[in-house]
């Protein structure tokens, strides 16, 4: 049993700053990669940032520069650095990581996090 925990979120100012936390905990387990996805309402669920086991990072085009993905493996938490944020920025936040195990990789989500960006 692995538990996915999300923390942080809220409510910022354009060009503000804000940091996500997705924390793993649970019976032995191996972690492949962890996702961050916004959804936006009426909106599809859109990949945002992705650190592999190895560090390895992707980004969305729409947060380059902006964002930034880390992983401290100590306490098997990953998190999601936004800066300079932009109302368009504002969306539910969900956690994804990517588990291995006997019975193949599997995903486990989040609960979702609010980050709302207005003046």
């Amino acid at each position: 049993q692995v538990q996915v925990v999300e923390s942080g979120g809220g409510l910022e100012q354009p060009g503000g700053s804000m940091r996500l936390s997705c924390a793993a905990s649970g019976n032995r387990f191996n972690i492949w990669g962890t996702g961050w996805h916004r959804e936006a309402p009426g909106k599809q669920r859109e990949l945002v940032a992705f650190i592999s086991s190895y560090g390895n990072t992707n980004y969305a085009d729409s947060v380059k520069g902006r964002f930034t993905i880390s992983r401290d493996n100590t306490t098997n938490t990953v998190y999601l650095q936004m800066n300079n944020l932009k109302p368009e920025d504002t969306a539910v936040y969900y956690c994804n990581v990517i588990l291995t195990g006997a019975e193949g990789e599997y995903d486990l989500w989040g609960q979702g996090t609010q980050v709302t960006v207005s003046s």
